[in-house]
């Protein structure tokens, strides 16, 4: 009975301990149900996004045609761009020319600034990346210590700094801290730059290699330019970074709370273990594994929820090219850049997922 179990777990065969062929076959079927589920449901989740913005689209009163002939071409001008977009085909062949436009790259061409689409979103998808970063960096940096400190201290200052700071974080407009930043540490104190991302003096002094100014800076070894950038970048960062901060500190203390109430950490403190090795030792590294994804969806809500703070800041990232392109009815750029942003979020849960799974081996 005993060899039985253990070769049921273990996948040997009975008394030889070699591997057992069954056991393999089963676990590689486990594994390819586990990898055509993911797929399939990555897939579903595209076509789902792909189907919401190709309705989008269509629902929104601006018309596609007079964008690109004008308001003043004539009834034949219109007739012919309408056909040449494909708008006189079903909707369900136009939906399925739309997946193979996305699947190959093609968002059509910008009217605003007569770019392809997907050129415009590499040129101005670095500078969100890097913002975002840096904002997440931040949040993390802050967050995690501050959630931890005020479970472990439940009731006491840290632990009410740390209420205000997310109730802070959640009801304040960005907006209004974005203004109050700028007046009074550019505007008054002078500690950091101003909108934009560089100054004028170094704008386009460094070589692109990247698209962010950070980076290259740092390969090209501009320290000057380096500084210029990380002064130009540290207000609307810290923003976005203070949003992170209140959202992963108030999940770290309810993870931590959960876990510091748990039979294992009072057996940990009888067996006479510090309060320091029973915190970050037993109860943190269990809350690390969910960590991942409640720091994984803050990265991807930067991604797509600067908006405001690069219009504030003269941003040119994705979320300022998407406002711009909405203001001006450019919807090929609107629906190309929401698409972009979808497919962010896709691929940070797939990963976190991912890298769930590797933490956690029960999770196999």
């Amino acid at each position: 009975m005993a060899s039985d179990t253990t070769a049921a777990a273990g996948g040997t065969s009975p008394g030889n301990g070699r591997p057992d062929p069954s056991a393999r076959t089963a676990l590689r079927r486990r594994r390819a149900r586990g990898i055509a589920g993911t797929a399939l449901s990555l897939a579903l989740t595209l076509l789902g996004l792909l189907l919401v913005t190709f309705i989008i689209g269509r629902v929104m009163p601006i018309d596609p045609v007079l964008k690109v002939v004008g308001d003043r071409a004539t009834q034949a001008q219109y007739d012919a761009a309408y056909q040449a977009m494909g708008l006189d085909k079903p909707l369900a062949i136009q939906f399925l020319n739309y997946i193979g436009d996305v699947v190959t790259g093609d968002f059509g061409r910008s009217i605003s600034t007569g770019q392809l689409v997907w050129d415009d979103i590499r040129r101005v998808f670095p500078a969100t990346f890097e913002l975002a970063t840096l904002g997440t960096l931040i949040g993390v940096l802050a967050g995690v210590p501050l959630g931890v400190i005020a479970a472990a201290r439940r009731g006491g200052i840290v632990d009410q700094v740390a209420r205000v700071v997310a109730l802070v974080g959640y009801s304040m407009p960005i907006f209004w801290l974005g203004l109050m930043g700028l007046l009074i540490f550019y505007g008054i104190l002078g500690w950091v730059g101003g909108p934009g991302r560089q100054g004028i003096i170094y704008d386009g002094m460094v070589p692109s290699v990247t698209g962010m100014i950070l980076v290259d800076s740092a390969l090209a070894r501009d320290w000057a330019a380096f500084r210029d950038a990380f002064s130009h970048i540290i207000l609307p960062a810290s923003l976005l970074g203070y949003y992170s901060l209140a959202y992963i500190s108030r999940m770290t203390r309810s993870f931590m709370l959960e876990q510091l109430s748990a039979e294992y950490v009072t057996t940990a403190r009888v067996k006479g273990l510090s309060e320091r090795a029973v915190i970050w030792g037993h109860a943190f590294r269990n809350i690390s594994i969910p960590l991942v994804t409640v720091i994984a969806l803050s990265f991807g809500s930067l991604l797509e929820g600067s908006v405001l703070t690069e219009i504030i800041f003269s941003w040119p990232g994705l979320g300022q090219y998407i406002t711009r392109s909405l203001l001006s009815g450019d919807m090929n750029a609107v629906l190309g850049g929401t698409v972009v942003v979808g497919v962010c979020f896709v691929v940070l849960n797939l990963f976190s997922d991912i890298l769930y799974r590797v933490l956690d081996p029960r999770a196999k």
